[in-house]
């Protein structure tokens, strides 16, 4: 069963369901994720005001906002202390240990080189997120938020209150109002925390959203209020359109950064997003050095495309692993292709001929093989 409830002056109706309903009858906590954007804000308002409504203690709803540091437009963690301040919750920054986002992106880039000369894969990896592999929100929000919660209301109900909306993509199409949440405490743990996520605004429009705030006076990011951003994320986010990323280019605060994540373009020789450089949006924001260098990264990437398109197809790795050994002319294909690529990121090449291709090749399927009947 699932309802919807109408709360009087808020707008539409705030969708609820029985996982909500038994999680304010057990006195749960409510943990509000504010991202500074303007969904996050308005389901923590929304929902705020429903909770209210049920007869919920307020003194048992806390703001949290997980920080990707470089990465944030500069006016981020002031939006979000300024919307926790409006809500009259506490706020809780999180971070994630080992870095922020750009550091991610160089450290997946690093580990993608090195398994490229250790031949652990058939073709270089780029340093960028995308939209099956988004670091930002797995490993810099979700994989930081969740445990702290689970750890610090250890034994209690937490609800995580996250304003996704089923209008905003394809793949939130069937967004759930709520679900039980087990990946940071499993059913049945012996501390007895239960946690669970909440969707309030799943059925909300952009323009109701907007509204809300409107209505009600909440901050709005100078992304949407200045720049004309149809979304906020990163400053430059792998999954923006191209008028997202030129309305970032257009804040003064976020130049360093747009020009750190184009050197990282020149260096790696992969565009920031399939298809689009970074480096295209703002050029006359580059200097001369820097201008060159992506020009010659672009050259270097169309060769890099050629190299590996005339590498054998079928021998391209499949969930890591190689699917065969390759012939002495497909290894040489393979270790001529290998050592252009190889040499243009200034790595060692520790596979320089065929021989030594299918000699890798031969451990990698043995090792396939061991890991394969130790599962069984």
């Amino acid at each position: 069963m699932t309802f919807v409830a109408p709360i009087a002056g808020v707008g539409p109706a705030v969708a609820l369901d029985p996982i909500i309903v038994d999680a304010v009858a057990r006195n749960a906590w409510f943990a509000f994720n504010l991202s500074g954007g303007k969904d996050s804000s308005a389901a923590a308002f929304a929902a705020s005001e429903l909770l209210d409504t049920l007869g919920h203690d307020r003194q048992r709803r806390i703001a949290i906002h997980a920080d990707l540091g470089r990465a944030e437009w500069r006016a981020t963690p002031v939006t979000v202390a300024a919307i926790a301040q409006r809500l009259g919750l506490p706020l809780t920054v999180v971070r994630r240990g080992a870095g922020d986002m750009v550091d991610r992106w160089e450290q997946c880039f690093e580990a993608g080189k090195a398994r490229y000369a250790a031949l652990s894969t058939y073709h270089l990896i780029g340093p960028w997120s995308s939209a099956s592999l988004r670091f930002c929100t797995s490993e810099l929000k979700v994989q930081v938020i969740g445990p702290y919660l689970a750890r610090h209301f250890r034994g209690e109900n937490v609800v995580s209150v996250i304003g996704l909306r089923r209008a905003e993509s394809v793949s939130r199409r069937n967004t759930e109002i709520a679900r039980f949440d087990t990946r940071f405490a499993r059913s049945g743990n012996p501390s007895g925390t239960r946690m669970s996520t909440w969707h309030p605004l799943v059925d909300w429009s952009a323009e109701e959203v907007f509204a809300c705030h409107d209505r009600h006076d909440l901050p709005l990011h100078e992304a949407y209020r200045c720049h004309g951003s149809s979304r906020l994320s990163c400053a430059f986010c792998v999954l923006a359109s191209g008028a997202d990323l030129a309305a970032a280019t257009r804040e003064p605060s976020n130049l360093d950064l747009y020009r750190h994540l184009v050197s990282m373009e020149a260096a790696s020789t992969f565009s920031f997003q399939p298809g689009r450089w970074l480096a295209d949006v703002a050029p006359h924001a580059l200097s001369p050095p820097l201008a060159r260098d992506i020009a010659q990264a672009k050259r270097d990437a169309a060769a890099r495309h050629a190299i590996e398109k005339a590498m054998p197809a079928d021998l391209r790795f499949v969930k890591g692993w190689p699917p065969r050994l390759p012939t002495l002319d497909e290894a040489q294909l393979i270790a001529s292709a290998r050592e252009v690529i190889l040499l243009r990121h200034g790595l060692d090449n520790h596979f320089p001929d065929a021989a030594a291709v299918r000699s890798r090749f031969s451990e990698l399927l043995d090792q396939k093989s061991a890991r394969a009947r130790s599962s069984e």
